[in-house]
């Protein structure tokens, strides 16, 4: 149990990285990542790059749902509601 929950947990983490990489990549003015991230840290919206990369936990949390494997499904929630308070604490401590 703890070790599907785990897997859900380190599979959301990558779709949201994943996620990430893909919307610097659609909406990033440049080739270069670390530009494109110094200037959305500036410019006040490094945080929705960070939710709008959160978005594939969506698909991996309802193919998780849909193979019936539960517990992998709550490892993905966890692995959001992390990445939501992280993204709320840099938002306010920026």
């Amino acid at each position: 149990m703890k070790k599907e929950i785990l897997i859900g947990f380190i599979v959301g983490i990558i779709a949201s990285i994943f996620g990430f990489i893909f919307a610097i990549q659609i909406f990033g003015q440049s080739d270069d990542w670390g530009d494109v991230i110094e200037k959305s840290i500036s410019g006040g919206f490094f945080t929705k790059l960070i939710s709008l990369g959160a978005l594939l936990n969506i698909g991996t949390f309802f193919l998780f749902l849909k193979k019936n494997k539960d517990y992998r499904a709550k490892g993905v929630l966890i692995s959001i509601v992390i990445l939501f308070i992280a993204t709320l604490i840099i938002k306010f401590l920026n």
